[in-house]
């Protein structure tokens, strides 16, 4: 079995291949789509409804460059 998952910049987690999701006693979730919430915001959790969009969600690395853009404060 061979499972690729892609993290998309700032969205889901995108997963290719074939796979099983199980929750934590091990019961199989129906796949809906292979497309995991990392925001989340999702009302479909585990998977992406889209909500990142609208959240503004930033993947870690836009998030630290986006603070270490930020002119420093003054206490």
């Amino acid at each position: 079995m061979s499972v690729t998952i892609k993290v998309r910049e700032n969205g889901p987690y995108k997963i290719e291949g074939e796979f099983r999701l199980v929750d934590a006693n091990d019961n199989e979730i129906p796949i809906v789509k292979p497309v995991l919430c990392r925001c989340g915001g999702s009302t479909t959790k585990p998977f992406c409804d889209g909500t990142h969009s609208k959240i503004g969600f930033q993947g870690a690395i836009a998030a630290v460059q986006a603070e270490e853009k930020k002119p420093p404060t003054s206490s």
